[in-house]
């Protein structure tokens, strides 16, 4: 396996907290992050990495993957890579992608390995989450841990239950500040997100996230205060009608107590309530 500091010699740059470049040196984290894709069996044919930088994971991802698809916005890395690894690339091994994850098409995968870029951590989550594939997803350690936080917990909240409702979600691995050049501010961890449906049924997806986003607005607040609160933001057209029809025991409950199954059960409720308000 190509020397991580290595290929950032050879790259002749250095990681800019500034930009959000901050590359994994460690081989051991390095060689274990494909591993929590094929210790689930996950479909391994052909792996997505959002921001290759120079290329460490990359190397450990061609060695378990038929064919790597590396999307990388900074024109520099995205040229070294191409270099480094042309013969891959000759033999149709990998594809090297120049641009920005939030903006290019999403190629197609079958599953993803990635450092993601910290500041748009939750935005290339919640593209690639509705693919519906196995993610291996590095992130700051304090937004995995509210990526897989249980209902009633001080670190549940909107995130949780968003991402909760694509996938099964595991903290698997906390990787120190020492492993990466330049070291970042805080500690990351690894969380690895099974894709499976939803436990309960929901009439408009879209709705159920904006309506999730909209009361944790208001988290200190009962439900039936944050209901009437986010009216403007969920969109809702009358949402003294949804406090109305709701249950009682759920009304008192705040945001961060309500499980996803109950916040699906009180989104469809207010689309019935709302449908009906039309047609009145």
């Amino acid at each position: 396996m190509r020397d991580p500091d290595g290929l950032i010699a050879r790259a002749g740059v250095r990681g800019d907290p500034d930009r959000d470049q901050h590359f994994l040196i460690d081989d051991r984290v390095l060689d274990r992050l494909p591993t929590y894709l094929t210790e689930i069996d996950a479909d391994t044919s052909h792996i997505l990495e959002i921001g290759g930088g120079t290329g460490a994971l990359t190397d450990r991802l061609l060695a378990v993957a038929d064919a790597v698809t590396v999307i990388e916005r900074d024109r520099k890395l995205a040229s070294f890579l191409r270099e480094e690894f042309a013969a891959d690339i000759e033999a149709e091994r990998l594809t090297v992608i120049e641009g920005d994850a939030l903006e290019v098409e999403m190629p197609e995968f079958t599953a993803s390995v990635s450092n993601l870029p910290y500041g748009v951590s939750s935005e290339i989550s919640f593209r690639l989450l509705p693919e519906s594939r196995p993610l291996v997803l590095m992130f700051q350690q304090e937004f995995a841990e509210r990526m897989v936080a249980d209902s009633g917990t001080s670190e549940y909240g909107r995130l949780s239950v968003s991402t909760q409702h694509y996938a099964d979600v595991e903290l698997v691995e906390t990787i120190p500040k020492e492993a990466f050049s330049p070291p970042p501010a805080v500690q990351s961890a690894v969380v690895r997100l099974e894709p499976r449906e939803p436990e309960y049924d929901i009439d408009d997806e879209a709705f159920f996230l904006r309506f999730v986003k909209a009361l944790f607005t208001q988290r200190r607040k009962t439900m039936r205060n944050a209901i009437r609160n986010t009216g403007h933001i969920s969109k809702l057209a009358d949402p003294d009608a949804v406090v109305d029809a709701a249950d009682e025991d759920l009304l008192q409950k705040r945001a961060g107590a309500v499980t996803p199954a109950e916040f699906a059960a009180l989104a469809d409720l207010a689309t019935d309530v709302s449908d009906r308000t039309d047609d009145g």
